[in-house]
């Protein structure tokens, strides 16, 4: 399977938003229970990082990035959110597109990557832990998942080697 990568458009969001929905529905991707508008979401989201993964002209996966404060002595530091549809998970494109936004963040200026994880969601936790993330917290019962239950996260956490910024 070939991967193409490239920056996400306003025009990718129909899939975008089928992969994010699929996440929804999986339980353990996320908290959020319903995709939010295009508008909403990009809004939250940083211009910068925000990429979908593509094969055969069939948008699979997309990565974006948010910022962790509205401070400026953070703007180094961005959230990451990243999804891959059901039927690419455990093909390699996940790793692929989180490598790809690696470097892009750091060309950016982006010195932090981090991810809130919900416990059991394995492959993230391994996803990330095999891209140079590490586990540098845990909260426990954070948030309730669709169905009322508590769930914990674990926060991991890159730190860029260039030291450029």
């Amino acid at each position: 399977m070939t991967v193409m990568m490239r920056c996400m458009t306003e025009k990718d969001w129909p899939n975008v938003r089928c992969i994010y929905e699929q996440g929804i529905s999986s339980g353990i991707a996320t908290f959020q229970t319903e995709v939010p508008s295009y508008e909403v979401w990009n809004a939250a989201h940083l211009t910068t990082g925000r990429l979908v993964a593509v094969v055969d002209e069939e948008v699979v996966g997309w990565v974006a990035l948010s910022p962790t404060s509205s401070r400026c002595v953070y703007k180094g530091v961005a959230e990451l959110s990243i999804y891959i549809v059901q039927n690419a998970q455990r093909k390699g494109v996940a790793t692929k597109l989180l490598n790809e936004l690696i470097q892009l963040s750091e060309q950016e200026g982006i010195w932090t990557l981090q991810s809130s994880i919900i416990e059991e969601n394995k492959a993230s936790l391994a996803l990330h832990q095999k891209c140079g993330f590490r586990q540098v917290g845990y909260r426990e019962k954070i948030a309730r998942d669709q169905k009322g239950d508590w769930h914990n996260t674990i926060l991991m956490e890159r730190r860029s080697q260039v030291d450029n910024f």
